[in-house]
């Protein structure tokens, strides 16, 4: 049975997904990433994210162990959406992002997906090939070839600035109720919308590790559709854990689709 799916690798975090199993991906990665540079004096970088579960904590520092002990630099951007990975890899001109996310699942699920150099989705072909080398033997950098960690404070302030400057249309007179799922999204969304103008009401956007998509979010509309209703707004934005996806609601309550 293939490690990858149709979106990365998910299952039961510290179960099917392990930190043994996150650190063997990261490194195998690693090598690929490596041996596909066509500039070998470059130190690769990769950006790393996650989402707001509490298994996130623990495969994070397996994932960013594994890089860094096969010589990429790593640049970690905390909790945010999948998109803003994305976007990060592709602004900052990485060789490697990884979202440690399981998007609309229940909480204890985690997954790991991989961004390709340009921020697009890694080919099945080199996610056949990092599965191919997970666990061999391999030669380990050393000195001032080890890579290194950097917390990068600035990114959610960047993709925000991104996902303001692709609104052409102010939203000032517009009142919205954005459910964040308690996930990834619980700064950033409310924040996009007040920034482009509108009067916003957040909803769900407190996450504390274990109540991500906990009866909230795009999978569970009844809550956004209530406070919609209950707050006369113009408008309901409801986004899953890790915010690849919205569903909106109008004002009467109805799903828009």
């Amino acid at each position: 049975m293939a490690l990858f799916g149709t979106d990365g690798i998910r299952g039961l975090a510290n179960r099917d997904l392990t930190a043994e199993l996150a650190l063997d991906v990261s490194v195998a990665a690693a090598h690929i990433l490596v041996e596909s540079s066509s500039n070998k004096d470059h130190q690769p970088t990769a950006i790393v994210g996650q989402d707001s579960r509490a298994s996130g904590e623990f495969l994070e520092a397996a994932i960013v162990a594994g890089l860094t002990s096969a010589g990429i630099n790593v640049y970690r951007v905390g909790v945010l959406p999948t998109p803003a990975i994305a976007y990060l890899v592709a602004e900052s001109k990485a060789d490697l992002g990884i979202m440690i996310s399981a998007s609309h699942n229940a909480m204890p699920d985690n997954g790991i997906k991989l961004f390709a150099r340009g921020g697009g989705k890694i080919d099945d072909a080199i996610e056949a090939r990092i599965e191919a080398r997970m666990g061999e033997d391999w030669e380990r950098p050393t000195g001032r070839n080890v890579g290194r960690v950097f917390n990068d404070e600035t990114a959610a302030q960047r993709y925000l600035k991104h996902l303001l400057a692709s609104v052409d249309t102010p939203l000032k007179g517009l009142k919205v109720v954005v459910d964040c799922a308690n996930g990834a999204s619980s700064f950033v969304a409310p924040q996009a919308y007040r920034q482009a103008g509108a009067e916003v009401v957040a909803i769900f956007n407190s996450p504390d590790g274990w109540n991500i998509n906990d009866d909230c979010g795009s999978t569970h509309l009844h809550q956004l559709r209530s406070a919609v209703i209950k707050e006369g707004a113009d408008l309901g934005v409801a986004h899953d854990g890790d915010a690849d996806r919205c569903l909106a609601i109008d004002a009467a309550g109805n799903e828009i689709d």
